[in-house]
C-alpha cells in the first residue's frame, strides 16, 4: 500500500517491542522501516519531515527482525523474519515480496543482512540454530554454535566472515561463517540477556587513553613474549572492536584480537523527565547500542527511562556521557528498543523507536530532536473534530490512550499530544464538548466515561475526571446535549447547559452531569416511560444521536428501529422502521447550509450494508397527537457490502456524506442523486471509524483495525464505488444466515433416518464451538453485534483470520449434510408402506439369542423347568453348607445364571462353542468380551484374519498394548484385502502417522497422503515435500501437467511448477506457466516463456494476444517494439497486396489510430509513443540494448516466411530506434540488414516490398544524412543502394510501358506464369542461382524481346521514356567493376569447393563399396583412382560444366587452383567484403535484356563486364546473344 501516491497522510501502526532489530534505515538514507504487528511500515525521511511511504504486507505472524540491504545499487531490498518461521525479502520501490524461505524449525529472534556480501541473510532462532542464506544461489548454511536463546546477532562491516551473536544468558560468541563450526571467541562478562552488538565503524584496535590502564593493570601474556610490542601492533592492525548492551544495565566493549572485555561502561541514574511510570515500579531496561559511522570513540546508548546517552570512550573518570535532547519532551518517555542511522549530506540521523510508541529522529551534530513521529497500538474506534478548534482531531485508540493530533499545525504535520491517565481499557467512543475548548469526553471498553481537559498547559498530567456511574459493557456512543429531567428540571444557572449522554453495549442511555460527575447518572428509560406512559420492555439502545439544535433526540435500537423523541421531555414523534438489524452510526445533517430544510435529514446505518435517510421534516412540523411509524426511505445508499460501523456529513457541501464500513473502505455518497462519488481503498483492514475534515472539503480522516489513521483526498481516489467481491457478500451472508443454519441442523437429521444421527451430531458440534468463538468476538445477537466493532481483544485482527477458517470447516461440513438429505429422502418417498412391513417382520424373526442354550432349556416342559427349581435349591444349599466346593450342576449347566462364577463361566463357555460351531464367530467374540477373556478373542481373529471394526473398538479394554496390537493386525489384514485408505485411518488412531502416510504412498494414494501429512505433521516436514514431489513426477509422466504444476507449488519448488505447465508448449500453457513464474519471483525464466508464448500467437496473427504476454516483462519492451512494428509491417503489406482467399484464422490487429500520412517509421514511433511510452532516450537505449543482445540466424530459402518476417521485423526495429535518435549510420546497417534477410530467403517481392515501404523516395535523403567520413557506413549505404536500385531494375523489366501491355502479358505467361511467382523466387526456390534464372528466362525470350523491343519503341510516349531511362541510370550503381571481380572470385572458390566435395563423397563410396566385397585391392589404389578419375556420378551443374572438356583434374591442382583463388581474394579491400551486394553479372545481363530502353552508356558498361568477368560457362552462354 503505497501512500505518497494520492497524497495520504497517515498515522501508522506502532514498532514491535522487545526486539533486537526490528527498525532499519535504507543505505541511500531515503527510507526508514519498522515492524508493526506482522507488517513492516515505510517512512521516507529523506526531507525535513517524514512522511509515511508505505507497507509491506505478507507475514501473517509478528515480525521479530527487519533490516535493509546496504550494499550500494541494492537499498531498495529488505528483509523481515516472523515468529511463523520465515524469512521475506522485499523490493521496497514495488512495495512487494521478492522471495521467501523457511529453513528455520522455531520463532526467528534476530536476523541481519551482511553490509559486505550483498545476498547474505544471517538469522537466528530461539534454539540458538544461525542460518546464512545467500539470495542469488538459493544456497544457505546452518550454524549451531551455542545451545541457547538468541537475542541478537551483527554481521562484521570489515571482515564478510564474522557473525556476532548476543545471547539470553549473557554469552557474546563471535563465529567465522567461512569454516563450518569455527568460533572464534566466546565472550563472557553479561549476566543477563544481549539486548544489541554494534561493531566499532573504524577497523584497527589503536589504543585510546581510557583503555591504556586496563592493559597495564593486567599484563597480557604478549607482554611476556620476548617480541611482545611487535605481535601487538600487528595485531592492532587486523582488528574490531565490538560493543554490547546488557539488561545487566551496562555496555562493554570487546577486543576481538585478545577475545576478552577492555572497557565496561555502567548507566547512571539518570533523572527522569515527566515519566510515565509510577517511581515505585521496578524499572524495566532495555540497552540498545549505536556506533555512529567514522567516530571510533563515541557510542550512543539507551537507558533507564527513554533518554539517549552519547558516551565518550576517550574520558576517564565516571561522567562519560552526555544526553541527548536538551529540551522539555524531546526525550522518549519509557525504553527505547531500537537505534538506525542514515548518513544526509553531512550530518548523520539517528531513528530510534520506543515503548512509548513515537518514532524519534535525532542529529547527532547537535544531539536534538528533529522530529517525532506517533504511531498507534491498536484498533482505531473513534474520531472526533473539536467544533471549537477545527483542526483538532482526537483518536480513541485499543492501546488504551487517547490521541489529540492538531492537524493545522505548521511546523510539525505530526502535532500529537497522548491521555493515557487513568484509562484501563481500550478507548471506544470520544465526544468534544459544543462550545468549552479543550473539554472531551471519553468511554472505554470497560464501560468507564470521563471526560479530559486538554487545553490547560498545565493539564498534560492532570488525570481526568471519570463519572460515578459505570455501564456493564462497552461503551459505544457518547453525545452532548441538552438536559432531559430530572436534571432540566433545576433553575437557570443551576443545570448545566449541555449535559454528556453515554450508550453502552447492555442496552442502556445514562445521562451524566458534568458539573457534578461523582453523582448518580440517569437513566433516560426512566424518563421515556414516564412521559409516554408505556408500560411494555424497552428495546436495547445502541446508538444515540442530537440535533444539532437540541431539539430532537434519535435513538438506534438492537431491533434495527430508531426512535425520534423530542426534548426536553422525549415525547416520542415516530418510529422509523427501516433497518431490522442492530443499529450502529446515526447521523444528523448540519443545519448551516442554504437550504434549511435539509436539517431534518436523518443518515442511519446498520449491520446489514445498506445506509437509509429519512426527511424527518413534515413529522416535525406535524401535529399528530399519536407517535408514527415510517417505513419508507427518503433515500437508500446501497453499495457497500457487510456492516457499516460510521457515518460522517461533509460541513462544506450539502446533501454529501461519507460512510465507513467492515468491507475495508469509506465512500463518499451525492445522497439527493443517491450516487456514489468517491471509494478509498487504502486501509488493510476494517474500517471502524470516519470524520470528514472540518477545514478542508476535500480531506477525509479514517479509522481502521490495521491501528492506523489515514488522511486522504476525495479527488484523488480512482474508484467511485464500494469493491462488489465475493468475500465482502460472503462474510455478510454467512454472518446474517448463522442462527438459522443452525436450528435447521439440529432438526432434520433426527427425524430423518436414525443411521445419520452420529453425522448431524458432528454437525452440531462444530457449529457449537462456532457460536462459543463468535460470542468471543461479541457477535452474539444478545449480546449486541456491534459488540464486534469493539472486539475484546487487542488481536482481533489476528481472529479474522480464525474466522475465515471456521467458516471454510463450517461450509466443508455443509456439503455432507446435502448428500443426507439427498440419501435420506429417497428412503421416504420410494417405497411408501410396502418395505416397513417385510422390515419388521424380518426383525421379528431373525435376532438371535446371544445365550441360546441356557433361553432353549428355560423354555422346556413346566416338569423340566419344576426339576430345574429342585435342583438349583438343592446346589444352592450345599454351596451354603461348604463353600469352598462348587456346585455340581451336572447336565443342567444353564442354571449357572443363578449360581457362583464359575458355574457361570462353565455356562457361557457352552454357549460359546455353539455359536462357534454354528457360524456365528461375532457372537462368540460378544459373550468373551462379557466373560472379560477378550484377548484370547483377538489373538484367535488376527491368526484367522477375520478381525473386525467392532473387535478392534473393544480392544482398548485389554489393555495399551493389545490395542496397539490388534489395530495393527487390523491394518495389515485391511491391506490384504486392499482397503488401504482404512487401514491408514487405523494406524493414524495408534499414531502412527509416518506409517499411514507410507501405506498410502506405496500404493498410489497421494492425494490422501498428502491431507492425512499435511494435517498431522510440522509443515516443515521433508516428508511432505518428497510426497508432492512424487506426485508430481508421476501425474507429469501421465501427462497431467496442471495437477503436477500444483504439487511442485506445494512442495516450494515454483521453478519446477513453471518448467512442468510449459511443456504441453500450446499457447494457454505457455502463458499460465510465464505468469506463474512472474508470481514466483523467476522474471528471467517468466521472460522467457511470454516470448515463446507470444511468438506462438505471432504465428497464429495474433498481435493482440502477444502484446499482452510480453506487457508484463519490462525486460521485453524491445521484443514488444518488434511486435509492434511487425503488426504494423504485415498490416502495410496485406493492404498493397490485398489477398482474394480467406484465412481460416482472421489476423487479431490493435485498433490503434495510424498517421497514414507520415513515413513508416514516423508511424511506428508515433504508436510506440502513444501506446508503450517511448519517449526518453534511456528507454531507446535499453531498448537497443535489449534488441541487440539477441542474434538470429540467416534467413535460408527453407525458412518459414512469418519467421523471416519477424527477422526482419527485428532488423527494422533497430533502424526505427537509430532513426528516432538519428543515428543514420546505425539505421542504415539495419535497414540493409532487413533487405538482405529477405533477398537471402529468395522472397524477391517481400524483398521489393520493404524497399517501397521503408525508402519510398529512395536512398537519396538517407545518404546525405550518413556520416560521410565513416568508410563502413558509406559501404553499408552504397549496399543498400545497390538492393533497392536491384528491385528497380527488375520492376522496369517485367512492368514494360503500358501500351505495349499485351505484348507483356504474353511474355509473363509464357515465363513466368508457371509458378505464379517472379523469376528470380522461381529459381531460388528449385535451388539454382540468379544468373541461372537469367540464363533460363533469356533462352525463353530470345524472340519475344525482340518484338517487344520493335513493339514498344514505335508507341511509347517520350515523357514516359525519360522517365524510365532516369530510373535505369540510378541502376548504375550496381554495375561495380570491383564488386564484379570479387563476386567472381568468390564464385571460383566456392566451385573448387563443389568439386573437392563431390570426389570426397565419391572416394567414401567407393571405400565403403570396397570394405563390403573385401576383393583384396588395396585402398592406396582406390586413393588414386578416386582422385584421378574425373566427377563420374551426375555432379552438380558447376562441377559438370567444368568437367565436361577437360581433363579429369588431380587433387593437388584443385587445392592449387583454391590457394591460389583464396589469395587472389584476400587481395580484395575488407571494405567490400562486409555488406551483401546483388550479383552485378546477373544485373548487367537484366540490363541488357531491358533493351533500347538501357541508356547507352549503361548498355556499354554491361557489356564490358560481361566480357571482363563472365568466364563461367554459364553466363557466356547467357551472355552469347549480347556479345557476339
Amino acid at each position: 500500500m503505497a501512500a505518497a501516491a494520492g497524497g495520504v497522510r497517515v498515522l501508522p501502526a506502532s514498532p514491535n517491542w522487545y526486539s533486537s532489530r526490528c527498525s532499519d534505515a535504507s543505505g541511500d538514507g531515503r527510507l526508514f522501516g519498522f515492524a508493526a504487528r506482522h507488517r513492516v511500515c515505510l517512512l521516507d525521511v529523506s526531507a525535513a519531515a517524514p512522511e509515511f511511504y508505505g507497507e509491506l504486507i505478507g507475514h501473517t505472524e509478528r515480525i521479530s527482525g527487519f533490516a535493509f540491504c546496504r550494499c550500494p545499487g541494492q537499498s531498495n531490498l529488505c528483509a523481515s523474519s516472523s515468529d511463523d518461521g520465515s524469512v521475506r525479502i522485499w523490493d521496497t520501490g514495488a512495495l512487494s515480496g521478492v522471495a521467501e524461505y523457511t529453513l528455520h524449525q522455531n520463532a526467528i529472534s534476530a536476523l541481519h543482512w551482511s553490509p559486505l556480501v550483498k545476498d547474505l541473510i544471517v538469522s537466528g532462532d530461539e534454539k540458538g540454530i544461525i542460518v546464512c542464506h545467500w539470495l542469488h544461489r538459493s544456497d544457505s548454511q546452518q550454524f549451531f554454535p551455542e545451545p541457547r536463546t538468541i537475542f541478537c546477532l551483527t554481521c562484521s562491516p570489515h571482515n564478510e566472515n564474522l557473525v556476532a551473536i548476543g545471547y539470553k544468558d549473557g554469552m557474546v560468541v563471535i563465529i567465522d561463517i567461512s569454516r563450518k563450526r569455527e568460533v572464534l571467541h566466546r565472550l563472557r562478562g553479561h549476566d543477563d540477556e544481549i539486548h544489541c552488538l554494534a561493531w566499532c565503524p573504524v577497523p584497527g584496535e589503536e589504543r585510546l587513553p581510557a583503555w591504556q590502564d586496563e592493559f597495564q593493570a593486567a599484563p597480557s601474556e604478549e607482554g611476556r613474549v620476548p617480541n611482545g610490542e611487535l605481535t601487538q601492533d600487528t595485531a592492532t592492525k587486523k582488528g574490531c572492536y565490538l560493543a554490547s548492551g546488557s539488561k545487566d544495565q551496562t555496555v562493554r566493549i570487546w577486543s576481538c584480537i585478545r577475545g576478552r572485555s577492555i572497557m565496561t561502561l555502567k548507566l547512571p541514574p539518570t533523572k527522569r523527565r515527566g515519566g510515565a511510570v509510577d517511581p515505585t515500579v521496578k524499572e524495566r531496561i532495555w540497552l540498545t547500542l549505536h556506533w555512529p559511522s567514522g567516530r571510533s570513540t563515541e557510542i550512543v546508548s539507551s537507558s533507564f527511562g527513554g533518554e539517549l546517552l552519547l558516551w565518550d570512550l576517550t574520558l576517564s573518570g565516571k561522567r562519560k556521557w552526555t544526553l541527548l535532547g536538551s529540551s522539555e519532551g524531546q526525550n522518549h518517555t519509557r525504553i527505547v528498543f531500537n537505534l538506525s542511522s542514515v548518513k544526509h549530506q553531512d550530518k548523520e540521523l539517528l531513528f530510534s523507536i520506543s515503548m512509548d510508541r513515537d518514532v524519534k529522529c535525532w542529529d547527532l551534530s547537535n544531539l536534538e530532536c528533529s522530529w517525532t513521529m506517533p504511531s498507534l497500538g491498536g484498533f482505531v474506534y473513534s474520531l472526533a473534530f473539536s467544533p471549537v478548534d477545527p483542526g483538532c482531531l482526537a483518536i480513541g485508540v485499543g492501546d488504551s490512550m487517547i490521541r489529540v493530533w492538531n492537524t493545522l499545525s505548521l511546523n510539525n504535520i505530526y502535532d500529537v499530544k497522548t491521555y493515557w491517565q487513568s484509562i484501563k481499557s481500550k478507548v471506544t467512543a470520544l465526544a468534544w464538548h459544543p462550545t468549552k475548548e479543550g473539554c472531551l469526553a471519553f468511554g472505554t471498553d470497560d464501560g468507564k466515561v470521563g471526560i479530559f481537559d486538554t487545553f490547560s498547559t498545565s493539564a498534560k498530567n492532570k488525570p481526568p475526571q471519570i463519572s460515578s456511574t459505570y455501564h456493564k459493557k462497552t461503551v459505544y456512543t457518547l453525545a452532548w446535549g441538552p438536559p432531559t429531567p430530572p436534571l432540566s428540571s433545576g433553575g437557570e444557572g443551576e443545570q448545566p447547559p449541555v449535559t454528556l449522554y453515554s450508550c453502552a453495549g447492555e442496552g442502556i442511555v445514562f445521562q451524566h452531569n458534568p458539573w457534578n460527575l461523582n453523582g448518580e447518572a440517569n437513566d433516560i428509560n426512566k424518563v421515556i416511560r414516564d412521559t409516554n406512559s408505556i408500560k411494555h420492555k424497552l428495546p436495547a439502545h445502541t446508538e444515540i444521536s442530537w440535533k444539532p439544535d437540541g431539539k430532537l433526540l434519535a435513538l438506534g435500537n438492537e431491533d434495527g428501529s430508531i426512535e425520534i423523541f423530542q426534548a426536553p421531555n422525549l415525547k416520542l414523534l415516530c418510529t422509523i422502521q427501516q433497518h431490522h438489524k442492530l443499529i450502529n452510526a446515526i447521523r444528523w445533517h448540519h443545519d448551516h447550509g442554504s437550504q434549511p430544510e435539509l436539517s431534518y435529514l436523518i443518515a442511519s446505518g446498520s449491520i446489514n450494508a445498506t445506509i437509509y435517510v429519512h426527511n424527518l421534516k413534515s413529522i416535525i412540523e406535524g401535529t399528530s397527537e399519536s407517535p408514527l411509524t415510517i417505513t419508507e426511505p427518503f433515500r437508500t445508499l446501497a453499495g457497500h457490502t457487510a456492516k457499516i460501523t460510521s457515518l460522517s456529513w461533509s460541513p462544506h457541501h450539502e446533501g454529501r456524506l461519507v460512510s465507513a464500513c467492515y468491507d475495508g473502505t469509506a465512500q463518499v455518497w451525492d445522497v439527493m442523486k443517491e450516487e456514489p462519488l468517491s471509494n478509498y481503498r487504502g486501509h488493510e483492514g476494517r474500517l471502524l471509524s470516519v470524520q470528514w475534515s472540518p477545514v478542508d472539503p476535500d480531506s477525509v480522516y479514517t479509522g481502521a483495525d490495521d491501528f492506523s489513521v489515514h488522511k486522504w483526498q476525495i479527488s484523488k481516489q480512482q474508484h467511485t464505488r464500494p469493491p462488489q467481491g465475493k468475500k465482502s457478500i460472503e462474510l455478510e451472508k454467512k454472518r446474517s444466515m448463522q442462527p438459522k443454519v443452525k436450528a435447521k441442523k439440529k432438526k432434520k437429521p433426527i427425524e430423518k433416518s436414525p443411521g445419520k444421527q452420529d453425522l448431524s451430531d458432528v454437525m452440531n458440534g462444530d457449529e457449537s464451538t462456532k457460536e462459543i468463538m463468535l460470542e468471543e468476538n461479541g457477535v452474539l445477537e444478545h449480546e449486541g453485534e456491534k459488540a464486534q466493532e469493539t472486539e475484546l481483544l487487542d488481536k482481533v485482527s489476528m481472529t479474522v483470520s480464525k474466522d475465515t477458517s471456521s467458516s471454510a470447516c463450517d461450509y466443508s461440513f455443509s456439503l455432507p449434510k446435502t448428500l443426507v438429505s439427498q440419501k435420506a429422502t429417497p428412503v421416504k418417498k420410494d417405497p411408501p408402506k410396502e418395505k416397513p412391513t417385510p422390515d419388521a417382520s424380518l426383525k421379528k424373526r431373525k435376532p438371535r439369542s446371544i445365550l441360546p442354550f441356557s433361553t432353549f432349556m428355560d423354555h422346556r416342559s413346566k416338569d423340566e423347568l419344576h426339576q430345574d427349581c429342585l435342583r438349583l435349591a438343592a446346589c444352592l444349599k450345599t454351596k451354603d453348607e461348604n463353600e469352598d466346593k462348587s456346585p455340581e450342576l451336572k447336565d443342567r449347566i444353564h442354571l449357572g445364571l443363578f449360581t457362583d462364577r464359575a458355574s457361570l463361566h462353565k455356562m457361557i463357555d457352552v454357549e460359546g462353542k455353539q455359536h462357534l460351531e454354528n457360524g456365528h464367530p461375532e457372537l462368540f467374540q460378544q459373550l468373551m468380551l462379557w466373560k472379560g477373556d477378550m484377548k484370547g478373542v483377538l489373538q484367535a481373529a488376527a491368526e484367522r484374519g477375520e478381525l473386525t471394526d467392532q473387535l478392534v473398538a473393544m480392544s482398548p479394554m485389554v489393555g495399551y498394548q493389545a490395542w496397539v496390537w490388534t489395530v495393527e493386525a487390523f491394518a495389515k489384514q485391511l491391506c490384504f484385502q486392499e482397503q488401504y485408505v482404512k487401514a491408514a485411518s487405523h494406524l493414524l488412531s495408534i499414531h502412527k502417522v509416518y506409517e499411514a502416510v507410507e501405506l498410502l504412498k506405496v500404493n498410489h494414494f497421494y492425494r490422501e497422503a498428502i491431507v492425512i501429512a499435511k494435517a498431522r505433521l510440522r509443515p516443515e516436514d521433508p516428508i511432505l515435500k518428497e510426497l508432492y514431489t512424487s506426485w508430481a513426477a508421476l501425474l507429469e509422466k501421465d501427462g497431467h501437467y496442471s495437477m503436477a504444476a500444483k504439487c511442485y507449488l506445494g512442495a516450494s519448488s515454483p521453478y519446477d511448477a513453471v518448467k512442468v505447465l510449459a511443456k504441453k508448449g500450446d499457447v494457454t500453457s505457455l502463458k499460465t506457466a510465464a505468469e506463474l513464474a512472474l508470481i514466483s519471483g523467476e522474471e528471467e525464466l517468466s521472460a522467457t516463456l511470454a516470448l515463446r508464448c507470444a511468438q506462438d500467437l505471432l504465428l497464429s496473427r495474433n498481435w493482440v494476444g502477444a502484446e499482452e504476454v510480453l506487457r508484463q516483462h519490462k525486460t521485453l519492451l524491445g521484443q514488444q517494439l518488434v511486435f509492434c512494428l511487425n503488426e504494423l509491417l504485415c498490416k502495410c503489406l496485406s493492404e498493397r497486396n490485398p489477398c482474394d482467399r480467406k484465412s481460416p484464422v482472421p489476423p487479431c490487429y490493435h485498433s490503434w489510430e495510424l498517421k497514414r500520412e507520415a513515413s513508416f517509421f514516423d508511424m511506428v514511433i508515433d504508436v510506440w509513443q502513444n501506446v508503450f511510452g517511448m519517449d526518453t532516450t534511456e528507454q531507446v537505449t535499453s531498448a537497443q540494448e535489449q534488441l541487440h543482445s539477441i542474434e538470429h540466424p540467416p534467413s535460408t530459402s527453407n525458412t518459414h516466411p512469418k519467421q523471416v518476417l519477424f527477422h526482419i521485423s527485428h532488423d527494422l526495429t533497430l533502424a526505427a530506434l537509430s532513426y528516432q535518435t538519428s543515428a543514420w549510420d546505425e539505421a542504415v546497417k539495419s535497414i540493409l540488414g532487413a533487405v538482405t534477410r529477405s533477398y537471402d530467403a529468395g522472397n524477391f517481392t517481400l524483398m521489393q516490398e520493404i524497399c517501397s515501404i521503408i525508402l519510398p523516395e529512395g536512398c537519396d535523403d538517407l545518404r546525405h544524412k550518413v556520416n560521410s567520413t565513416n568508410s563502413q557506413s558509406m559501404d553499408a549505404s552504397r549496399s543498400l543502394e545497390a538492393f533497392v536500385a536491384y528491385g528497380l531494375l527488375y520492376d522496369l523489366w517485367w512492368n514494360p510501358l503500358k501500351d505495349s501491355l499485351v505484348l507483356q502479358k504474353a511474355v509473363s505467361d509464357a515465363v513466368l506464369c508457371p509458378s505464379e511467382q517472379t523469376a528470380p523466387e522461381e529459381g531460388y526456390i528449385s535451388g539454382e542461382t540468379p544468373d541461372q534464372t537469367v540464363v533460363k528466362t533469356d533462352e525463353n525470350l530470345c524472340n519475344t524481346t525482340e518484338v517487344c523491343r520493335c513493339e514498344s519503341d514505335s508507341r511509347t510516349s517520350s515523357a514516359d521514356l525519360i522517365d524510365r531511362q532516369a530510373k535505369l541510370s540510378g541502376c548504375k550503381v550496381l554495375l561495380s567493376e570491383e564488386i564484379a571481380a570479387l563476386q567472381n572470385t568468390q564464385r571460383d572458390i566456392a566451385e573448387v569447393q563443389q568439386i573437392l566435395a563431390d570426389m570426397i563423397h565419391q572416394h567414401q563410396q567407393q571405400r565403403n563399396n570396397l570394405q563390403e566385397n573385401t576383393n583384396g585391392s588395396t585402398q592406396e589404389s582406390n586413393l588414386q583412382q578416386s582422385t584421378e578419375i574425373g566427377s563420374d556420378k551426375p555432379c552438380s551443374d558447376s562441377s559438370q560444366l567444368n568437367c565436361k572438356d577437360e581433363e579429369p583434374i588431380t587433387l593437388p591442382e584443385l587445392t592449387k587452383q583454391l590457394l591460389k583463388a583464396k589469395q587472389k581474394l584476400a587481395e580484395f579491400p575488407d571494405n567490400l567484403k562486409v555488406f551483401p551486394f546483388p550479383d552485378v553479372l546477373e544485373c548487367c545481363l537484366v540490363l541488357l535484356h531491358i533493351g533500347s530502353q538501357c541508356p547507352h552508356e549503361l548498355h556499354e558498361q554491361a557489356l564490358d563486364l560481361l566480357r571482363k568477368h563472365g568466364n563461367a560457362d554459364i553466363h557466356k552462354k547467357a551472355g552469347r546473344r549480347f556479345l557476339t
